[in-house]
């Protein structure tokens, strides 16, 4: 692979980890209700407040781990064979979450407008990425053993 499709695979890590950044600050600092960075926060009423607190900070919990992940993509552009492994793992893990979604057993919002682009990326770009890193990776070996022996 050329030299010009890794940067265009890292610049896309980079932007993943930023987005991962932003959904885990405003979901990690805001709790259900979030920060509002991304729309509208008033859509429910509490009515037991001991457990909308656990589940807020489940909620909080969650927002922590999307705000690791894109610290973690953001890194691993840095050095993609060594943390191919790693990426490998949490594109899997981000499009299993995007089969989740299923779940709801609601196509009208799993299809709708606000979250078809979040799908999308889980499900198609998700493997996109996993096969791109390899071949980068598998073109990157032959320069890599040189430089060893060297």
């Amino acid at each position: 692979m050329s030299d010009i499709s890794s940067k265009a695979f890292r610049t896309i890590l980079i932007v993943l980890g930023a987005l991962n950044i932003f959904v885990g600050i405003n979901v990690g600092f805001g709790g259900i209700s979030t920060l509002g960075w991304q729309g509208q926060t008033e859509f429910f009423e509490v009515t037991n407040q001991d457990v909308y607190l656990m589940r807020d900070s489940h909620i909080r919990y969650f927002g922590g781990l999307y705000f690791g992940i894109g610290l973690f993509l953001i890194l691993a552009s840095t050095n993609l064979r060594k943390y191919q492994t790693a990426l490998n793992l949490v594109f899997a893990l981000i499009f299993m979450g995007g089969l989740a979604r299923f779940t709801m057993l609601r196509p009208d919002i799993i299809f709708g407008q606000d979250i078809i682009g979040s799908l999308l990326t889980e499900l198609i770009l998700m493997p996109i990425l996993y096969v791109w890193l390899s071949k980068i990776v598998k073109s990157s070996a032959p320069s890599d053993e040189k430089l060893r022996l060297a």
